[in-house]
């Protein structure tokens, strides 16, 4: 349960700027997601760190919400920072898509 509300909450961040288009709940959701990235970079840690033990569909999309999340801090991990610097700006491109994706298998994990 914690690896889907990881993905929900990473979701949100990243997703930010498509959450105003939902009709109703829209304006919430997006106070809420920019809210919570204030936190991003520890929520992007712990999404990798909580993927990591929960393998499976669930922990490897927390995985790759957590390295765009976690991007900043990614180049202070020695040996391999650098590469997963560069596959976090790669995954970057797709941030939004992603984040919907890390949302909907969150929810999806949930019921």
């Amino acid at each position: 349960m914690i690896v889907e509300i990881t993905n929900i909450v990473a979701g949100l961040v990243l997703a930010m700027g498509i959450l105003p288009s939902i009709p109703a709940v829209g304006k919430d959701l997006e106070k809420l997601a920019k809210w919570l990235g204030g936190f991003q970079t520890i929520i992007g840690v712990i999404a990798i760190i909580v993927g990591v033990l929960n393998l499976g569909l669930q922990g490897i999309v927390a995985i790759v919400a957590g390295l765009i999340l976690a991007m900043g801090i990614l180049p202070n991990i020695p040996g391999v920072g650098k590469d997963l610097e560069k596959l976090a700006k790669w995954l970057g491109g797709f941030q939004t898509l992603i984040g919907v994706i890390a949302i909907i298998i969150g929810i999806w994990g949930l019921i």
